[in-house]
């Protein structure tokens, strides 16, 4: 739901500036709904981060679809597209088997905490890391 909200909203207002910063904001938003999902212990509040994390989670992909498209040079486009495609085709498979290893070996509120909290900490990496992506404005 939160996904869908968003799409319609970036539909009829585009995503302008800033694109790297709240590229960043997102992820680490996602990650922090992940690490609320995972100690609540109310109904609504739960499904309240879980429409914040499609929210995040929309934003971010339209924000990395957008660099991917905008940023790339023609002649590497289509090999850009296609290692982007593997890896987000196989990044739900290699997720739901990293989740169960991990709700497995520390059960599953704790492995849920600890991937918001992961999330968290590589998005941190990242920023401190890319000044680039950080400053990032628009791609127009």
């Amino acid at each position: 739901m939160g996904a869908l909200l968003i799409a319609f909203i970036v539909m009829y207002n585009p995503i302008r500036r800033n694109m790297g910063r709240l590229l960043l904001w997102c992820v680490a938003g996602f990650g922090f709904c992940m690490i609320g999902f995972g100690v609540s212990t109310n109904f609504w509040l739960s499904l309240a981060l879980l429409v914040g994390s499609g929210a995040f989670d929309c934003v971010s992909v339209i924000i990395r679809l957008t660099i991917l498209q905008t940023l790339t040079p023609e002649n590497m486009k289509g090999r850009v597209s296609a290692v982007n495609n593997i890896f987000i085709g196989s990044s739900n498979e290699i997720g739901m088997f990293e989740s169960g290893v991990a709700a497995k070996a520390m059960g599953v509120v704790p492995s849920v905490i600890f991937g918001g909290c992961m999330t968290v900490a590589v998005v941190g990496t990242i920023s401190w890391l890319s000044k680039s992506l950080r400053r990032l404005q628009s791609v127009s």
